[in-house]
Formats: C-alpha cells, structure tokens, sequence
C-alpha cells in the first residue's frame, strides 16, 4: 500500500467515536435528527466522515525509527493532512503556484499517518519536501521558489520546513525591500543582518537579529498550529528544472538535516560585491523597517503603494528615504537597461478573494483628454500638509507607480424598511 495518495482521493466511512475525538479539528457531513429531553426538543447530529478505510488504517501502521536526533515535539507531530479531503478543501482556497507557472510540475499530496515533517525520502520513488500551510496562507510564499531562497536554504543547510515560519517572515519581507529599490536580493546580504544556534537535538531554526545592524523589526504574528499543517510537494518530471540540478540533485535540501549551519557576527569581507551593494543600501534606513507590513504587501494590489503607506507608520525618515532611495535606483537601473528589475508595479502574487481573484481596476480614456493619472504619495497617509500637498498635482515621477483616477458617485441613496429600524432601538 503507497504512504500517500492524491489529494483527489474521496469515499465515505463513519468514523468511530475515539478517532472524532483524536481529530477533533476536522469538520464533516454530518445527519440530525429530533429528540425530546425535559419537555425540550434538541437537536442530535451524528458526524459523518468522508476518509476512505485506505486512510484510517494507516493508523495501525508501524512507526518509521532513526530519528532519535530530532526533537521529540517535532518527530510525534502528525499532520491534519492525512485526510485527502481535508487538504483538497484547504487546497481549494489558498494559492501555492507563482503567477504564470502550470500547477503540472507539481502534486500536492496528503501524509500517511505515520509520516512525519522530519522524515526523509526513505522508500520513495518520486522526490518531494515538506511544506506547512501556513507558508502559502499567510506568508503567500509561492512554488517554484526563486534563487533567492532556494540560495538561503541552501546557506542554512534546511530543508523549508526546518525553517521557523517567523524566518519565512523575514525572508519574505527582505525579498520585497530590496525588489521595491531595483535590488537583486542575495541569501548572504539578508543572512548578514542575522545569526543562527543550531540546537540538538534538532527543531526548527531561528534566525536571530543582530541589534546592532537588522533592519527589520521583529516579526510578532504568532503561528500558533503551523506544526500539524505540513503536507507533501512531490516534483514531476516537468518541475525537475525547477527543483534539481542537471546531475538529479536537489537545488535545495528536501529533508530535515542534523547539520544546519551556524552564522555569527558575518563580516563585511565575507559578501562579494554584490552582497555589499545590497547590504549598505538597507544600512541607510535609521528606524527599524516593518517586517508584518512588508509581508503584507504580497497581498497587495499596488504594492508600492502600500510599501510608502507601512513607511510612513513607521517613521518620516524612512518613508522620506525609500521614496528617495526609489527614484534614485530607477534611474541607475534604467541607465543600464536593467529591464528584468522587478518594478512592483502590479500586484506580486495572485490573491484569491471571496468571487475570485484581486484584480487592477482599469478605466477607459476619456474622450479627448486620455486617461486621468495621479500620483498617490504618502501624503495621503497624513504626512502632507498647507502648501506641500501642492506637489500631488505634478507630473508623476518617473520609476514610481500611477494609478488611475477613480470617480465617486454622490447620487446614491439608501433606504432601510422601518421595521428594521424599530427592531435595533
């Protein structure tokens, strides 16, 4: 019998009343049915699951041994995507593919109940990592990653899920910084600002901020069950450029390692001249940067946008800076023909919305005078005032982004019954 399945797998069984109580998390079908108690009617609902016998028999399955050299929290971790159904429906409303790139290269599959997020490629015969949920969810990470990571996984020595999401945070919003200034992000100018302690037995690594030199402020969000939210990313054959090197290895580590690497105080000689480039344009910024609202901004339609808008939150020095820095990097990219510089000009991954996906809105030109631009700047946001909002009428500064002038209408009018009126007083 295979470890895994697709996630297309579906049938139906009851479940019994000790397996409800073990996955107490999972919602399912369920039938009701009238009864009487003290005079009162109530409701009884009986829980119907839909994992097909196939997956719950996994349960009696013999654990996997060797991996005394992992953390006890980690290795008796099982995931919740041991049921097909459950990931199927997650699946259904989070994106994982990059804008552009066939979901082909790629299966996305359940665990069996006796795999664990530590274990390695042990009897299998396509090869797969493990990813959490969370990375797609909230960190809107997306498959096939870029060199960017697959280099800092490749420095750290983990596999993606080796990494704390908190990392993934600082990752992500290091990508977006340094995309937003026409800088090409390198994993050893971002491991710069950061030192790591590998421990053992193994768990999952940190990356700690170096106080006198990070740039990003601590990343606060929580991710309180990331750790039963793992599940498999199997290559196909039409992803192996993707994911492997030309001999057949990985690009990346796939499995947990018992040797991540340990980084202290890096020097400045240590980066090539790339790495110092990027390095000494983030050391510019005074105040500390806002990592949750860099991260943010992949959810964004008009990322620059919001980039000045979380600026502005956290200082008039740094909004005044990147704005500067911005106009300052267009120009130098534009001079050497740079055009494959990520301009974040439109929105950075693909987010789904209730109805669909988030959109630009687009207006027609208007007859005879072509189409309304104006320039939104941080002033907006509140920094402006007398005679310095005068420059939002002038022409919008070349290498920022433009939106399109939106029209309000005023001639609406809402009428509410006054019933519903009367039942609110």
């Amino acid at each position: 019998m295979s470890s895994s399945s697709s996630v297309s797998t579906s049938s139906s069984s009851e479940s019994t009343k000790s397996d409800r109580s073990k996955d107490g998390r999972l919602s399912g079908e369920g039938t009701s049915s009238g009864v009487v108690t003290s005079g009162m009617p109530m409701e009884v609902v009986r829980e119907v699951r839909e994992d097909p016998p196939e997956e719950l028999e996994e349960s009696n399955w013999p654990a996997k041994g060797g991996y005394g050299w992992v953390a006890a929290d980690v290795r008796d971790q099982s995931s919740l995507f041991r049921w097909s159904r459950l990931l199927n429906s997650w699946l259904n409303c989070t994106p994982v593919m990059s804008r552009g790139v066939s979901g082909d290269i790629v299966s996305l599959e359940r665990v069996s109940a006796i795999d664990q997020v530590c274990h390695r490629q042990e009897g299998a015969t396509e090869k797969f990592f493990y990813m959490y949920m969370c990375h797609f969810s909230q960190l809107h990470v997306r498959l096939p990653f870029d060199e960017f990571t697959m280099g800092v996984l490749r420095a750290l020595n983990v596999a993606p899920t080796q990494l704390h999401p908190n990392c993934w945070a600082y990752l992500q919003a290091f990508r977006i910084l340094c995309e937003s200034l026409y800088l090409e992000p390198t994993p050893y100018a971002f491991l710069y600002f950061y030192d790591t302690r590998p421990q053992r037995p193994a768990t999952w690594l940190s990356l700690i901020s170096r106080p006198s030199i990070s740039r990003l402020d601590a990343f606060s969000q929580s991710f309180k069950h990331f750790k039963d939210e793992y599940f498999k990313v199997v290559v196909k054959e039409g992803g192996e450029p993707h994911f492997l090197n030309a001999d057949g290895s990985t690009k990346f580590p796939f499995s947990w390692t018992n040797n991540p690497s340990r980084y202290k105080d890096m020097g400045v000689e240590e980066l090539s001249a790339g790495d110092k480039e990027v390095m000494g344009m983030l050391l510019r910024f005074v105040d500390k940067l806002p990592t949750k609202g860099l991260v943010r901004v992949y959810n964004s339609v008009h990322p620059i946008i919001d980039i000045e808008g979380h600026m502005a939150q956290s200082g008039k020095k740094n909004l005044a800076l990147f704005q500067s820095l911005r106009k300052e990097m267009a120009a130098k990219a534009k001079a050497a023909g740079k055009a494959d510089v990520p301009n974040l000009q439109e929105s950075v991954v693909e987010v789904h919305v209730h109805g669909g996906m988030k959109r630009k809105a687009k207006l027609p030109p208007r007859p005879g005078k072509g189409k309304d631009v104006k320039k939104i700047r941080a002033a907006i946001l509140g920094s402006a005032s007398g005679a310095g909002s005068a420059s939002l009428e002038r022409l919008p500064e070349a290498g920022l982004i433009e939106l399109l002038e939106i029209s309000m209408r005023k001639d609406i009018s809402i009428n509410l019954p006054d019933t519903s009126l009367e039942a609110r007083l």
